[in-house]
């Protein structure tokens, strides 16, 4: 396994801030000797990880750390709620922990004269049920988190501490990640004690390096060269059946990676898959693994499931944007010191442009389900963006620490990390121009290899600034690259120019496209937000989100009410959408009768504007460069 390098100038400085003087900030010193950390993940039936520590030690002060900053959630979110029982010891005696009273992620011990070994038994009591937070762990399969059932020592980087990390399974299960096995005969081997031991790694890395495990697995070879391999769990054995061509899409996937980048930076990478749902969704980036989770019949019902196969391109993205090369303000040197997202609109941004692009070149998505995915971003931030009027994309790259996450009451005025799709669309424009400036000459494809397929081979932290991504864009077109990316990442107006720039425009209809209905019918709801300005449960009539200023909006109707009736007959899906139909030829309002707790109501929504669903129309006259980004490579 090569080292993961730490690069020169990388401020340890940041480890000053906002923490308890009492906590010893990291330094970039190796701590001595390997910390022993060995996790029973048997217990399935209260979903317990039980967790014993072995960890060297020298008589004094001593301050234990769990991670709270987590690489990803780019938010201070370790579970630290879910840590329960914990007792240290030393030479077989009980010794006293305290917790720091402005640091509840830290834990103070003072070490007695002579010990050398701490031992630590907890337990992470990971969540039963979604209300309590992700479920990791099932009867059939589980999702190991090393930064969830770990605490390492304050004082030092990540990077210098050392871990020789073991997790017992349930017998019969195998398991994917990219961890090196310690025997080093093959990738996913468990002992007769139903013990898998990895190698020794270093903390950073360990974090990174999640495992899937189940009881039906599947592992597929994807593409010769740098080993890539796409792991399977699922609920059962059937959803495992992957066609040729389905593993042909994601062979390709790596194909059109390695042409975009040039470069991989990984010495082996493993996709985790979950086809699940009762493992908590999840979409996470490492630099050589990504957690993914999917719909269940995410390959038996292939046709079906279009929406959301755009997952594995962006998380894929991640190793070279997000992980390689990575902000220098999300770069910190433990899991304990605050990280900065001023520049989430490049890592999650670009890397969501390339999710939609590399899934379309690779053939997850045929050029129809791709253009008709872009009408859907562009049709949110053509209408459902009000918040615009007082916000804008940078200050949406604080969300992560704002909002967490949460359900929002009214998300299209708040908004909330509209870094990921506002930031894809000014990529659009980014691309759009560069052609146009190059004559199409040049495209955004050469800023990907010349700034993230550097030193090929290398899987080092190299960081960037805003200054550096200008710089980059100038030496493939001289422009004023500074002012135009501020305008839209600054400005109070949604950056859609790149479609017109690509030769596309956004128009409505009064059909649905096929990607829309699988969306909808993936998130079980029908989304009338470019009509009635909402959008509804299609099997309740719970109301997930109205647009605010709307036309339901302005009627008096609030998120999470229900629709009982329309116009007088009992809620059903089809109903409301014959009844905005109807409404075009009709000057009487809708009427919604609502249900807000005890309360019931009546909603008249006066709009005539008939169904509205979003779609591409080409501008006559104009390049198409937008089939030309889709285009495999």
């Amino acid at each position: 396994m090569k080292p993961c390098v730490w690069i020169a100038g990388m401020t340890l400085s940041m480890a000053a801030f906002a923490q308890s003087p009492s906590v010893p900030p990291p330094a970039d010193i190796a701590y001595p000797g390997t910390i022993r950390l060995d996790v029973d993940a048997t217990d399935l039936q209260r979903h317990i990880f039980r967790v014993h520590e072995e960890i060297p030690v020298a008589a004094g002060p001593l301050t234990l750390l769990y991670p709270q900053w987590l690489p990803g959630n780019h938010a201070p979110r370790g579970p630290i709620d879910k840590l329960a029982g914990l007792v240290a010891k030393v030479g077989g005696k009980t010794l006293e922990w305290k917790r720091d009273p402005l640091d509840v992620y830290a834990f103070h011990l003072d070490i007695p004269q002579g010990a050398d070994t701490l031992s630590l038994d907890f337990q992470f009591l990971s969540p039963q049920e979604s209300s309590q937070g992700r479920v990791v762990m099932t009867p059939d399969m589980l999702n190991l988190q090393w930064n969830a059932v770990a605490l390492y020592p304050a004082g030092h980087a990540s990077r210098q501490i050392t871990f020789a990390p073991s997790v017992k399974l349930p017998a019969g299960w195998q398991f994917g990640g990219a961890l090196d096995v310690a025997d080093g005969t093959t990738p996913n081997a468990i002992n007769a004690d139903g013990i898998a031991r990895f190698k020794p790694v270093t903390f950073n890395v360990l974090v990174d390096s999640p495992l899937f495990a189940g009881r039906y697995f599947k592992r597929i070879e994807l593409g010769k060269g740098v080993p890539v391999h796409l792991n399977l769990i699922a609920d059962s054995a059937k959803l495992l059946a992957a066609t040729p061509a389905q593993i042909k899409a994601h062979e390709n996937l790596v194909a059109q990676a390695r042409k975009l980048y040039g470069s991989q930076h990984y010495d082996h990478y493993d996709f985790l898959l979950a086809l699940s749902d009762q493992l908590g969704g999840i979409g996470l980036e490492h630099h050589r693994s990504s957690e993914n989770g999917s719909e269940p019949t995410y390959f038996t019902e292939w046709d079906k499931n279009a929406s959301g196969r755009d997952l594995l391109a962006h998380e894929y993205t991640h190793s070279w944007n997000g992980k390689f090369r990575r902000p220098a303000s999300l770069t910190t040197a433990n899991f304990n010191v605050p990280m900065q997202g001023d520049l989430l609109w490049v890592y999650e941004g670009q890397t969501q442009y390339w999710g939609f692009v590399l899934a379309a070149r690779s053939g997850l998505w045929n050029v129809e389900q791709a253009r008709d995915a872009l009408a859907l971003v562009a049709q949110t931030y053509a209408d459902d963006r009000p918040g615009f009027a007082w916000r804008n994309i940078q200050d949406t790259t604080n969300d992560p620490v704002i909002a967490a996450r949460r359900a929002l009451p009214y998300r299209n005025w708040q908004m909330s990390e509209d870094y990921y799709s506002a930031g894809q669309l000014t990529w659009l424009a980014v691309d759009a121009k560069l052609r146009e400036l190059t004559r199409d000459k040049r495209s955004l494809d050469d800023f990907a290899r010349t700034f993230f397929g550097v030193d090929d081979g290398k899987w080092n932290v190299n960081t960037y600034t805003f200054d550096d991504v200008v710089a980059a864009l100038n030496a493939l077109a001289p422009y004023d690259w500074s002012k135009f990316l501020r305008e839209r990442i600054d400005g109070h107006q949604p950056p859609l120019d790149g479609f017109a720039a690509s030769g596309w425009k956004l128009v409505y209809t009064d059909t649905p496209s096929a990607y829309q209905k699988s969306e909808e019918a993936r998130r079980k709801g029908a989304d009338y937000s470019a009509s009635l300005g909402l959008v509804v449960s299609s099997k309740d009539g719970r109301i997930s989100d109205v647009r605010w200023d709307g036309p339901a909006f302005n009627a008096g109707v609030t998120p999470t009410s229900t629709i009982v009736a329309v116009d007088g007959r009992a809620f059903k899906s089809d109903d409301l959408k014959d009844a905005i139909a109807a409404a075009k030829d009709s000057k009487a309002p809708i009427e919604l009768l609502l249900k807000d707790g005890q309360t019931y109501r009546t909603a008249r929504i006066d709009y005539h504007g008939g169904l509205k669903y979003p779609h591409l129309e080409r501008i006559a006259g104009t390049p198409d460069r937008l089939s030309a980004i889709l285009a495999p490579r």
